[in-house]
């Protein structure tokens, strides 16, 4: 009976181990480098959030900056069902209709060599919310994951053109799943019209590194290298059922409100290589890889507790390294006025076969655009747009018994519009 209820249970939950809408972690979060498609992410350091990027930068920020930066992420995401598929339902609406978020930044330079700074900011997890009878509401129904970052940061100019940083990082984390339950299950009619409901939920909290170094090759060129270390999140929690009428499944889930649930996510760790070079008194211009190791995100340790034992399984989503390069390029129009621009590519995590609809990730192309205003001699305005173009995605997945959802996200995107302001003092 163990094993029954073990299996059932990885069965009905196995999908609610990764929720990031597009599997992408967000490079934008308001601030001015965000209209550049992470172009030059780690060499540029025009204001305090240049530590999130690399903690280095804020070497060359003079006096004490004070950075408020806001944004929203817009999708444009629909599954349509194909011929294949085995489940009933609709088709889900948009998951995505709109995330909010915000950050601040400050920096504060003690003398000419080293200099301090803070950043509160969440530049990680994207949230699903599908309707409640879709088809796929056996795999989710609503999903949220979501990293706020704090990070205090120390950097060092050990000459006139090398820099260092560090900044340890506490990460908050928070981790919501609900999805339906057939209560049709095990019986060889259906006499039941309401599905049940599981939802499990938890937050948490994980520690890492951002770790920078800043070059200035010559007058006109600077380079960036910055890693940010694997942050380990360990959600648990005895998830809640609701509604469940079927006496096999009630059999079998039995004491599960009263045990626990473990998973273990990694926020990847990322390796990105930046350069910054001034073309002329207009044109810089600027370019970015990065690595992202999300095949370490991809297993998840899974340790289901009963009243008579406990099962251990795995379930892995095959997940893959990724890896991004953008280009961009500022134009000042104005001693005040400088117009950014960007496109950048970032592989899938995933394979065409392995995709799921808790987290429909595909390759991603970005344009982004974005003004920087100077309003006085202490305080700077920006403005930003991203698409982040996922296309068209499909989706074969299974349960157990067999049954597939089948279908597509056809031309799938997401929208991020932003700004902030910075005081320096």
């Amino acid at each position: 009976m163990r094993s029954i209820k073990s299996l059932i249970f990885l069965a009905l939950t196995g999908a609610a181990g990764q929720v990031l809408a597009g599997g992408i972690q967000l490079y934008e979060v308001g601030q001015e480098g965000a209209g550049l498609a992470n172009a030059g992410s780690a060499a540029l350091a025009s204001d305090p959030s240049v530590l999130m990027s690399n903690p280095a930068g804020i070497a060359a920020l003079k006096g004490t900056q004070v950075s408020f930066n806001g944004q929203a992420v817009l999708g444009d995401l629909g599954f349509r069902r194909d011929s294949a598929n085995d489940f009933a339902g609709n088709e889900g609406g948009n998951p995505l209709p709109m995330l909010p978020g915000s950050s601040f930044f400050i920096s504060h330079q003690i003398d000419e060599r080293a200099s301090v700074g803070f950043g509160l900011y969440g530049n990680f997890g994207l949230s699903a919310d599908y309707d409640d009878d879709w088809a796929g509401r056996y795999f989710t129904q609503k999903s949220t994951l979501l990293g706020i970052s704090l990070q205090p940061t120390f950097a060092y100019a050990i000459n006139d053109k090398v820099s260092v940083g560090i900044g340890p990082r506490l990460v908050v984390g928070y981790y919501n799943t609900e999805m339906a339950v057939d209560n049709n299950a095990l019986l060889p009619v259906s006499p039941f019209k309401e599905d049940g409901q599981v939802q499990y939920k938890d937050s948490t909290t994980g520690v890492g590194l951002n770790l920078g170094l800043r070059y200035q090759l010559d007058a006109r060129t600077t380079l960036g290298l910055a890693y940010t270390s694997k942050v380990k999140l360990d959600f648990e929690d005895s998830p809640q059922v609701q509604g469940l009428r079927n006496p096999l499944l009630n059999q079998a889930l039995s004491g599960l409100q009263g045990n626990g649930l473990e998973l273990q996510m990694s926020i990847p760790q990322t390796l990105t290589l930046s350069v910054a070079h001034q073309l002329n008194e207009q044109w810089t211009l600027l370019g970015s890889a990065n690595w992202q190791d999300w095949s370490d995100f991809g297993d998840i340790g899974v340790s289901l507790d009963t009243a008579a034992g406990s099962a251990i399984g795995t379930v892995s989503r095959q997940y893959q390294d990724t890896w991004h390069l953008s280009l961009g390029a500022q134009r000042l129009l104005s001693p005040k006025l400088r117009w950014n621009m960007g496109v950048a590519y970032d592989s899938s995590a995933v394979k065409d076969k392995d995709r799921t609809v808790d987290n429909p990730m595909n390759e991603t192309w970005r344009l982004a655009t974005g003004l920087h205003y100077e309003l006085a001699d202490d305080m700077d305005l920006n403005v930003n747009y991203s698409l982040a173009w996922l296309g068209d995605m499909d989706v074969h997945q299974s349960k157990r018994s067999g049954e597939t959802l089948c279908g597509q996200y056809p031309n799938s995107a997401l929208h991020i519009i932003g700004g902030g302001v910075t005081w320096r003092f």
